[in-house]
C-alpha cells in the first residue's frame, strides 16, 4: 500500500470516530417528570422562577449556580448548573437545560437561554399596521 492510501484510511477512521462521538451525545426533550422516570440525560425546556432564590458564589465555587425553574407542565425543580452563572439569565424568556435528575434536583452541565427578540416590538407594530390597512 502506498503512503497516501494509509493516510486516507487514517483520516476516514478519524472522521467516523468524530461522527460517532457527536451522535452519542444526542439528548431528547423532556419534562422534569420524564427526566425523573428515565434517569437519562435529557433537555428540559423551562422558565426561570424569578421569585425563588438564585445562588452563585464565584469565590467559593465558580462552576456552581443554583436556581429554580418550572417546566412546561408547571412542575418546579431546583437546578444545579455546573457552570458559571449565565449573563442576563433573569431576562430570558425560556431556558433549555441539559442534564439529568439526581435525587430532588436537576443537575445540568449545559444551558441555552432563549432571550426576548429585539424585533418583537417591530413585529407587533407591523401586525397593527396590517390590521389597520
Amino acid at each position: 500500500m502506498k503512503k497516501i492510501h494509509l493516510i486516507g484510511i487514517f483520516v476516514i477512521a478519524i472522521a467516523i470516530a468524530v461522527l460517532m462521538s457527536i451522535s452519542g451525545d444526542v439528548s431528547t426533550y423532556a419534562t422534569f417528570d420524564q427526566a425523573i422516570q428515565s434517569g437519562d440525560r435529557v433537555k428540559v425546556v423551562c422558565q426561570l422562577s424569578k421569585d425563588k432564590e438564585m445562588v452563585y458564589n464565584p469565590v467559593e465555587d465558580p462552576n456552581r449556580f443554583t436556581f429554580f425553574a418550572k417546566d412546561d407542565n408547571g412542575l418546579e425543580k431546583q437546578v444545579i448548573l455546573l457552570r458559571s452563572k449565565p449573563q442576563d439569565i433573569e431576562m430570558s424568556e425560556s431556558i433549555v437545560i441539559t442534564g439529568k435528575m439526581q435525587e430532588e434536583a436537576f443537575v445540568a452541565n449545559d444551558i441555552l437561554l432563549k432571550c426576548p427578540s429585539k424585533y418583537k416590538d417591530e413585529e407587533i407594530q407591523l401586525k397593527r399596521e396590517q390590521k389597520g390597512s
